[in-house]
Formats: structure tokens, sequence, C-alpha cells
């Protein structure tokens, strides 16, 4: 059973930094597209930022874009989401997702439904 487990969710003031990880074990994130996704409390979930590894493929919302970049180290096979200069309005539950398939513009800003595997979420929380 393949399973994803985030770390690095924390408080910060608005323009800090925070780097989100997903480890994942029993997948190879080399075939898969990999996504972080966000929910805020009364809002839809909405991908942020997927990668294809397997072609560098990479997409960014418009409301993290220059401010986020998403990683991987495939030795770890896990994935990051560098977060720069953060807002309140990033305030969020974050989840990385994996899904066997080729990375979409379509991913970003969609709720993920085909998405598979997903991590149990860590919370960011900044502050004006």
């Amino acid at each position: 059973q393949a399973q994803l487990v985030e770390s690095g969710g924390g408080s910060v003031q608005a323009g800090g930094s925070l780097r989100l990880s997903c480890a994942a074990s029993s997948i190879t994130y080399s075939t898969y597209c990999i996504a972080w996704f966000r929910q805020a409390p009364g809002k839809e979930r909405e991908g942020v930022a997927v990668r294809y590894p397997r072609t560098f493929t990479t997409y960014y919302a418009d409301s993290v874009k220059g401010r986020f970049t998403i990683s991987q180290d495939n030795a770890k096979n896990t994935v990051y989401l560098q977060m720069n200069s953060l807002k309140p309005e990033d305030t969020a539950m974050y989840y990385c997702a994996a899904s066997r398939r080729a990375c979409y513009a379509r991913d970003v800003g969609g709720s993920g439904r085909d998405f598979g595997y997903w991590g149990q979420g860590t919370q960011v929380t900044v502050s004006s």
C-alpha cells in the first residue's frame, strides 16, 4: 500500500518561508504526477503545484507562481514545496498527492479527484 507522508508545516509571519516535504513509500515518484493541494476553511481544495518528474513538467497556480517551487529528490523519493513570500491567504491545510500519469495544466486549480494517493496533510498558518 502506497503511503505519502508530509512534514514541514507550521506558523510563520507574512513574508516568511516554509518548506514542505512529502516522502513516498511503495511508489516511485518518477512515473507519477506529484502534486501539492491546499484547502482553506470553507473553501474548495485546489491544486497549487504539480510536477511530472520523468519530463520535469511543472505547473503552478497563478496565486503562487513566482513564490512557490516544487522539486524532487529522486534518491530520497521525496517531493518538496518551497514556499517563499508567504501571505495570510496561503493559510490552509496542504496535502501532497500522486497519480500514475503525466501532469496536466488543468491539475492546478482542480480538486484532485483523480489523484489516488494522498498524504495526511500538514497545516500552514501565515499571520499578518
